[in-house]
């Protein structure tokens, strides 16, 4: 269990931001940290805080880059919310929920309802894929508009510019939250069970990572690819990629073991190093070659829902079920 009476902390740089409400979603938008509450608001933190009423509704999905963040709710809205405070809805279908929202490299936007996934291009026409059930997650590859979509079965690989049909890679169960690489040599999704499955899209070799107690729903590639860093248990699971293999036939890395269950990890944009948020509150940053930590927040405040580096790496925006925010700039 993680020592909290350390002198390895940097609580006493935390700035305390009372949200309110349930924090979904996190993005740095250039110094400004965006907490996404359940309830409809974005909170945008800097040395002033604002907020703004992006959706009518629940959000149901938050997705974004260091420009803008795009969220989906159940008032059948995709909002996009810039640093300035400025929304725009993108698009509005009465009646529908948006179940799931991705942001592409070069600007493009993809979102799901029901079981209809749809591609938004800066400039050109809409595209859209019927899917063989409920869209459980979207994500574009990290160079071109190739889509990643998970669903029931597998996931589906799309090209929303090609006319040739998706690709499938399949695998019976409950495909949710899904992400590629950063070299794209592999897919990664979240199952409704307690598993990751993962494909080498080299050969189509299947990956699957069990072991869990609990179902993952945080995932995050640490810089280069290295390493996919997970909830799910009561220590980081961190599994190896840096080979052609995978991670098939090794062992996960298991770091800053504690009695509670993890609940969200994010990846520091240039170190090896890794944000770790637990079930109690508390926030640990995790160096991964020798596993030292360093306390950023101590426990309170509900479960760590969201974990957000600035794009520099010398920030970290905290968010939590209970209401509870956080900055730790170092």
């Amino acid at each position: 269990m993680a020592d909290t009476s350390t002198p390895s902390s940097l609580t006493s740089k935390l700035r305390p931001v009372d949200l309110g409400g349930a924090v979904v979603g996190l993005r740095f938008l250039g110094p400004l940290a965006a907490f996404v509450l359940g309830e409809g608001e974005v909170v945008l933190v800097g040395e002033e805080e604002s907020r703004v009423r992006a959706h009518n509704g629940a959000v149901l999905s938050v997705a974004g880059d260091d420009k803008r963040i795009l969220t989906g709710g159940d008032d059948g809205r995709v909002v996009a919310t810039v640093a300035d405070g400025t929304t725009q809805a993108l698009f509005e279908q009465k009646g529908r929920w948006i179940d799931q929202v991705a942001a592409g490299p070069d600007g493009a936007i993809a979102f799901s309802a029901g079981k209809t996934a749809h591609f938004q291009p800066i400039k050109g026409d809409a595209k859209s894929l019927d899917l063989p059930s409920t869209v459980g997650g979207l994500a574009f590859a990290p160079k071109g508009t190739r889509l990643a979509v998970a669903h029931y079965g597998g996931v589906s690989l799309w090209f929303p510019n090609a006319v040739a049909k998706p690709e499938r890679l399949e695998w019976k169960g409950s495909h949710r939250g899904v992400m590629w690489s950063p070299d794209m040599r592999f897919v990664v999704t979240t199952m409704q069970e307690a598993a990751l499955h993962g494909w080498r899209l080299s050969d189509g070799g299947h990956m699957r990572m069990t072991g869990y107690p609990s179902r993952v729903t945080s995932m995050a590639f640490t810089t280069g690819g290295k390493f996919l860093a997970t909830s799910g248990s009561s220590e980081a699971i961190l599994w190896p990629f840096a080979s052609k293999e995978g991670p098939m036939g090794k062992q996960p890395s298991m770091l800053a073991p504690r009695d509670v269950r993890v609940s969200a990890v994010a990846a520091h944009p240039r170190d090896e190093v890794i944000a770790c948020g637990y079930e109690d509150g508390l926030v640990l940053m995790v160096r991964i070659s020798d596993g030292a930590e360093i306390l950023m927040r101590a426990p309170g405040g509900g479960a760590v829902s969201a974990l957000a580096w600035r794009g520099d790496g010398g920030a970290l925006a905290i968010g939590t079920e209970g209401g509870a925010g956080g900055l730790v700039a170092f």
